[in-house]
């Protein structure tokens, strides 16, 4: 009898949250060398545990970084990433997607750096046919740089969405019919780096990077991708449509992920570009679409 009370229960909660079926599946942990090579200042770059964890190191001479092997036309996109930690200030920790054009598409993740006991701030941002200007900013829930949190995209013709631990914390939906261009047929490589960008990075540029306590170090593991792999030159995804990134469950956020999104976007957000009307005086054609507003 407690059993069937249970189940009745249960499907009331999914009546009223609707269908649950958009969480990305867990990504299989797999070493540094199966998806990725380094692309600069190969020595500011340590490996552990048979490269199935990694560490960046910049100091005053050279940051580091590294991009996967293949290219890919849709799919998941993963890391687990432990921030510099202390004074990261004027520091940026990037995991990217891009083409490699003049007209890019670009699905950014950036980690900005900050003074000591002040919290990190991630800044997104998403590239269509060489235009950005679509930042928004966040402060994380908890302290990225004591353990490991997972980061990931998922991006299918439908839409592109950014995870913290499986949180979305921006989606960007396929706009085209409101003239709003989308990445949809330049194949992409993955990317991540660790750079000064004292310039910008930490209050606009105002917090410079404090030399003397480099060098900084963001650690990585668990290097999966799941994605469609495509020669630099093709147009579509041969698997469209059989992958499950690909299904219906994924073309979009269920009810609890935009409670959650929402979440987000009420109590951590410092910044959107959405709701700029000094940079935009009319509201971006997207942004109503991803409940961004």
């Amino acid at each position: 009898m407690a059993s069937y009370i249970w189940t009745v229960l249960l499907g009331l909660l999914f009546m009223v949250s609707g269908t649950l079926g958009g969480a990305p599946r867990k990504p299989v942990d797999v070493p540094f060398g199966r998806n990725y090579v380094p692309t600069w200042a190969f020595d500011h770059i340590k490996y552990f545990n048979g490269g199935s964890e990694i560490q960046l190191s910049l100091d005053k001479y050279t940051g580091t970084g590294f991009q996967s092997k293949g290219s890919y036309l849709f799919g998941h996109f993963s890391m687990q990433i432990k921030m510099v930690p202390g004074d990261s200030a004027g520091t940026v920790t990037a995991f990217y997607l891009s083409s490699q054009n003049s007209e890019h598409d670009e699905i950014d993740f950036e980690f900005l750096g900050n003074r000591t006991g002040q919290p990190y701030i991630l800044q997104t941002n998403v590239f269509t046919g060489g235009k950005g200007d679509r930042e928004q900013r966040i402060y994380l829930w908890f302290d990225p740089t004591k353990e490991y949190h997972s980061y990931s995209v998922l991006w299918n013709l439908y839409q592109i969405v950014f995870f913290v631990d499986d949180i979305p914390i921006r989606v960007f939906k396929n706009s085209k019919d409101l003239g709003v261009r989308y990445p949809f047929n330049q194949p992409m490589k993955m990317y991540s780096s660790l750079w000064n960008a004292d310039d910008w990075a930490t209050r606009g540029g105002l917090e410079k990077t404090d030399w003397s306590k480099a060098p900084f170090v963001a650690s990585y593991k668990s290097f999966a991708i799941d994605g469609c792999e495509a020669s630099v030159e093709a147009k579509f995804c041969a698997t469209q449509g059989k992958r499950w990134w690909d299904q219906k469950d994924f073309q979009d956020l269920d009810s609890y992920q935009y409670r959650r999104l929402a979440w987000v976007r009420h109590k951590f957000t410092i910044y959107n570009y959405c709701t700029d009307r000094t940079r935009y005086p009319a509201i971006p054609p997207e942004c109503n679409r991803d409940r961004d507003i």
